[in-house]
């Protein structure tokens, strides 16, 4: 898949972690396929950038499997293993428990309401099969509780995980398991958070991400 044509050019001082940034969501999101070359010129010159930054992003990207090079030959875009998933998930919702254990006294009524509203854009984006905006949404529902556990470490680790599995459920099913079944389990978190049900919130956020994996499997078996 070509460059897209609209591309904004990057800051110099910002250039180095934007680059990154860029080059991994037009993975996760399929901009460049699982097989697919990626020239540094063509994306140096397409980010307004030179091609350093773009060799350390290909770089850092290779370290973190997302891609893979043959030196002085070619740079192109790992697979990935449907079968990551199983590990992957229980990563996922071990994490996560213990982002909301974390999060929960500094959760307000305002971070709620920014979880409600990312939920009405998942419903919203599940129904028009948007299966990128949905993944996006599903992502920024979970961020919020994330983001509160005030926890750096915990914070990167779920997002280096969290890409990954983007990146597999956009790849293998287009969204596909994203299933408005999910509406319902973000819906037992946030009446958990309402009510200060702590542990039945920690449950829930376990559930989700349990019911997730199943969706996956039943998806591989079709």
């Amino acid at each position: 898949m070509p460059i897209p044509e609209q591309v904004e050019k990057f800051q110099r001082p910002l250039a180095r972690k934007e680059v990154y940034t860029t080059l991994q969501k037009w993975i996760v999101e399929g901009v460049y396929q699982p097989g697919e070359i990626m020239r540094d010129h063509d994306l140096a010159e397409a980010l307004g950038v030179s091609r350093t930054p773009v060799r350390e992003a290909l770089q850092r990207l290779e370290d973190e499997g997302f891609v893979q090079t043959a030196a002085n030959r070619w740079t192109r875009v790992a697979q990935i293993n449907l079968d990551e998933a199983k590990n992957l998930y229980p990563i996922i919702w071990s994490l996560e428990a213990l982002a909301i254990s974390l999060a929960q006294e500094r959760l307000t009524g305002e971070h709620i309401d920014a979880m409600d509203k990312a939920n009405t854009r998942f419903q919203q984006a599940l129904a028009t099969g948007q299966a990128i905006e949905a993944s996006q949404a599903d992502y920024d529902f979970h961020q919020v509780f994330i983001h509160q556990s005030d926890n750096p470490d915990l914070i990167r680790m779920l997002r280096e995980v969290k890409m990954r599995l983007r990146w597999l459920e956009i790849t293998y099913f287009r969204g596909d398991t994203l299933a408005t079944t999910s509406l319902d389990e973000h819906e037992a978190i946030l009446e958990a958070l309402r009510t200060d049900e702590h542990k039945r919130a920690i449950q829930a956020v376990k559930a989700n991400w349990q019911e997730s994996l199943k969706r996956v499997l039943a998806q591989k078996k079709r």
